[in-house]
């Protein structure tokens, strides 16, 4: 498991500072160099030679850079499909709510309905243009446009809003340096451990300083390591001993460990990227869990619930663990408190000798509103990484790992087992969760299912024949129509079908107020 660990560096002189915000910014001018030509179709080995000549940098470097931009073309390939998703998600809502102010079901509440209506269309008519344009790279076989630094940098730099010298800064504080077992762990930057002053320091080689194939002196600075972090940081970047050579001179192996430094606000940190050897594991679907007892997690922007259970099936113990500030901090400190919450939920579970958890399989999704806030609580950002948090830790410290399908466990969780154990909504769906984990199938109670037939299925009817012609020959109008006879049509026929169609109607049609159930509006 790969797991990196950010310092600081520290303290050094003004003169070698300057020569690393040069050498970052060769390096970053290589890096995009080595973007453009790949995507004009140029090899990367005849770029790496190019790259070292051009900018006067060591093959490793050039290596680096090249490596660095195959990695961002990779990453845009893969994200094209999940970006035509989006913006087609945002176009049928966009539309939906246009037409809903067009035929006055819908009124705005803060503005004219003729600014309403505009500003709908205009909107529409961006994300249309923007899809056309990333279906026309998907069929090229291209990558949308790329810009380092940031677009929304780009944006204020063009208003103004940023000096050139700064957007300059934004587009030139990266430097890396790829990990390598038999160059002490890192060639071009590395971390050595100084005894007499018994602190850490940073060499940064500088080919800059030197021309043709000399070796590159190297720029040297304190690395400030955290407290907690300086035990992983000892055992990853001193030396091994593994045994003794033929003149007795120890034998020592090294840990290869990948290296990236970043400038932010004048500060310059230090990203120690290794792999760490662990205990636990990601089971895929058809691997059984056979602990004893596993946790099923539901992980919420404001709260992570957890559910122990036994393998048969059946609850343990439900906990709540809130984390309201996720809501409106900077991703920073998110970041800090999604590893204090994974650090309780793990601590939690070895009190109770669990073996498993049981994790949503969450897929991030960006087809929002236009309402801000609303659309900050509801992006899986923020979901992503408490999931990531608990994940790292749970593998750390030897807990087996399965991601499930998320599709109607908080529906599950509400219906069947809410009342039934005195669950909050959030505690049944871990309980969900973790049944699913096991491969439990969930069935629906009998006293859904007699509202089903006496409650929903006579709404549905109601509103089908009620319905006036002009809004069956609209065009949400239809979708609607043949949506409610979807819902009526799976009522009929629910055993033919798997029972998840059948809680889709649920979660459509009935709602829990009180801990009775009730029709929803349609």
């Amino acid at each position: 498991m790969k797991v990196t660990k950010i310092c600081q560096i520290a303290d050094g002189s003004a003169a070698e500072f300057e020569e690393l915000n040069r050498l970052m910014t060769v390096f970053c001018s290589a890096l995009r160099y080595s973007f453009n030509r790949l995507v004009e179709g140029e090899q990367s080995n005849n770029l790496i030679k190019s790259i070292s000549a051009l900018f006067h940098l060591n093959k490793r470097y050039a290596e680096d850079a090249v490596m660095q931009a195959q990695t961002t073309i990779s990453s845009q390939k893969k994200l094209l499909p999940l970006r035509i998703q989006e913006v087609q998600g945002k176009i049928n809502k966009t539309s939906m709510k246009l037409e809903y102010y067009q035929t006055g079901r819908k009124r705005p509440k803060k503005v004219p309905l003729e600014t309403c209506l505009k500003g709908l269309s205009a909107r529409l008519e961006k994300l249309q243009v923007k899809e056309s344009i990333l279906l026309k790279h998907q069929e090229d076989q291209t990558i949308p446009t790329v810009i380092f630094g940031g677009k929304q940098n780009f944006y204020e730099r063009l208003k103004g809003k940023i000096s050139r010298n700064e957007w300059k800064g934004l587009r030139s504080n990266t430097l890396y340096s790829r990990g390598d077992k038999s160059k002490m762990g890192n060639l071009n930057i590395r971390i050595v451990f100084d005894e007499v002053e018994q602190q850490f320091f940073i060499e940064v080689a500088n080919p800059l300083l030197v021309e043709g194939r000399k070796r590159s002196p190297r720029l040297r600075f304190k690395l400030h390591v955290p407290d907690k972090y300086f035990d992983d940081v000892v055992g990853v970047v001193l030396p091994n001993e593994v045994g003794v050579t033929s003149k007795n001179k120890p034998m020592e192996v090294y840990i290869p460990y990948s290296i990236e430094l970043k400038r932010k606000n004048s500060k310059i940190f230090v990203h120690i990227t290794y792999e760490e050897v662990v205990h636990g594991s990601m089971l895929n679907w058809t691997e059984t869990i056979q602990s004893d007892l596993l946790a099923g997690i539901d992980v919420n922007i404001d709260r992570i619930a957890v559910s122990i259970l036994t393998k048969q099936g059946n609850l343990v113990e439900s906990k709540t663990l809130y984390c309201h500030e996720m809501e409106y901090v900077k991703s920073n400190r998110r970041s800090n408190i999604s590893g204090e919450i994974a650090k309780e939920i793990v601590q939690y579970l070895l009190t109770w000798n669990v073996g498993a958890i049981v994790i949503e399989d969450i897929k991030l999704k960006q087809d929002h509103d236009t309402n801000k806030r609303f659309n900050r609580l509801v992006h899986s950002f923020a979901k992503t990484k408490l999931q990531k948090a608990i994940i790292t830790r749970g593998i750390r410290f030897g807990f087996k790992i399965k991601k499930v399908n998320p599709a109607y466990t908080t529906v599950i969780g509400r219906f069947k087992y809410s009342k039934k154990y005195g669950l909050s909504v959030h505690e049944a769906a871990a309980f969900v969760i973790g049944r699913r984990g096991i491969g439990r199938d969930e069935k629906i109670p009998q006293e859904i299912l007699n509202q089903l037939r006496t409650l929903v299925k006579p709404k549905l009817i109601s509103i089908l024949g009620s319905m006036e012609e002009s809004e069956k020959k609209s065009k949400n109008g239809k979708k609607r129509r043949k949506y409610m006879g979807m819902l009526l049509k799976n009522i009929e026929i629910f055993k033919e079908n798997h029972s998840w169609k059948l809680w889709n109607v649920i979660h459509k049609t009935l709602m829990s107020k009180n801990q009775e159930l009730q029709l929803k509006e349609v």
